[in-house]
């Protein structure tokens, strides 16, 4: 094997500890000071691995070797090490400590690439503290929003307060860092985050495309009042309100959603809630997904008059608002041959396969090619404490990503570069 998996393992262990709940969850929430933690062990790895590393005002983690030929666009190798806050191990940290794990292996085994490699822990990947993800990687790609400084944590703490808690002075002027032309390939190894490689039996896949998720926050209002004293035909009861459009969403989907589609309500505000009083307000989470934009389109329409309706039924006024909106994103073709030519030599028979979740390789798509591996976790359980993936099929999916890297590295692809306008139209937030 050309990697050390033995010194990746022990990577994995070590960052774990950051932020560790329990017996195997971990909470880095991003810009927290676990996640500054985190990020200054990882940039000691890439420091180590030959890597001149440095934190960004956008709170990402960035470490260059130098390629012979500086003239070429660069490969870019990544993912994220901040967590949600009931998550696990392996998470975003799989491919993050698997790509320095990739630079640190070429360092031993004396090989010096023709092109610049980078390897990039992306900031704030997974949204969930400020409702919005994939951050840094949208900063790189000159993907934010106006008022994304603004946004506000449960606790009311500004993303601008936290990044600055966090170490880093952010000049938005600084984004784009990267322009199209600039990078060669982007390349992401994650944990699959779904069942299909254990059912196969395979250690790994190749990723054909990213889903296009939808994410919105619905807010319905009524009248509070006492639940002791207003008849239940007069009430104007938001949490009733939204109850009926949560069950109807997730029929929706069941039913004419295609086998790709998913939805989720996995977050919700109630005022005043209190056990007495009549809710007034409620404000929830949709999160809806599809390699299939037609078919989640057509779900998406559906939704709206779910909401509208159910809104009228109780006598509620509701609001709408777009969070994230990007459509499916597909793989490189080159790149995924180069994936199955250098899998059929590993002798890993991998399958491909799409993802449901995005990953920060769903932004880079739009101002590079890239390509994804997939590592098969336990019953496809993830954003979870029990999240787990064997030690063994982590090797495998980065001695993939080396072996990828290698060819990339030394020119392969430069005839490749992406095209402006490349297999999506641009998206509302990435």
């Amino acid at each position: 094997m050309s990697i050390n998996c033995e010194r990746l393992k022990r990577h994995l262990e070590e960052l774990a500890e950051i932020g560790k709940i329990g017996e195997t969850g971990v909470c880095r929430l991003a810009h927290s000071k676990e996640d500054r933690q985190g990020v200054e062990l990882v940039k000691s790895w890439m420091e180590e691995a030959g890597l001149r590393a440095e934190i960004d005002g956008f709170g990402n983690l960035i470490g260059r070797m130098e390629g012979t030929d500086i003239d070429k666009p660069v490969l870019i190798l990544g993912s994220h090490i901040d967590s949600q806050p009931y998550g696990g191990r392996f998470d975003g940290t799989a491919g993050a400590l698997g790509a320095i794990e990739v630079i640190h292996s070429m360092k031993d085994n004396g090989f010096n690439p023709e092109r610049t490699i980078e390897v990039i822990c992306f900031s704030d990947e997974e949204g969930s503290r400020f409702n919005k993800g994939i951050f840094g990687v949208r900063a790189l790609a000159g993907m934010l929003e106006e008022g994304e400084l603004e946004r506000k944590d449960k606790q009311g703490v500004t993303r601008r307060e936290a990044l600055k808690e966090f170490g880093v002075e952010t000049d938005l002027t600084a984004s784009p860092v990267y322009e199209k032309g600039d990078i060669e390939a982007f390349l992401e190894l994650h944990i699959e985050q779904g069942p299909v490689l254990e059912e196969k039996g395979k250690p790994v896949g190749i990723v054909s495309g990213i889903s296009g998720p939808i994410w919105l926050t619905v807010t319905l209002e009524g009248f509070a009042g006492h639940s002791g004293s207003v008849p239940m035909t007069m009430r104007q009861d938001a949490l009733v309100g939204a109850a009926e459009i949560i069950r109807k969403f997730d029929d929706l989907v069941k039913k004419e959603g295609s086998d790709t589609t998913v939805g989720t309500v996995g977050s919700m505000q109630v005022f005043p809630n209190s056990r007495n009083i009549i809710a007034e307000k409620v404000e929830f989470t949709v999160d809806l997904r599809d390699i299939d934009l037609k078919a989640r389109n057509n779900l998406e329409q559906k939704l709206y008059r779910i909401i509208e309706e159910s809104s009228s039924a109780y006598d509620l006024t509701y609001e709408i608002k777009e969070d994230t909106r990007s459509e499916p994103r597909y793989c490189a073709d080159w790149i995924k041959d180069i994936m199955k030519e250098e899998d059929e030599k590993l002798g890993f028979e991998s399958p491909t396969l799409m993802s449901g979740p995005f990953h920060d390789a769903l932004i880079m798509s739009y101002i590079s090619d890239y390509g994804m591996i997939f590592v098969r976790c336990e019953k496809g359980i993830s954003h979870n404490p029990l999240e787990f993936a064997e030690m063994d099929d982590i090797e495998k999916g980065v001695e993939l990503l080396y072996a990828t890297a290698l060819r990339i590295s030394q020119g392969q692809g430069d005839r490749h570069l992406v095209q402006e306008g490349n297999n999506s139209a641009a998206v509302n937030e990435k």
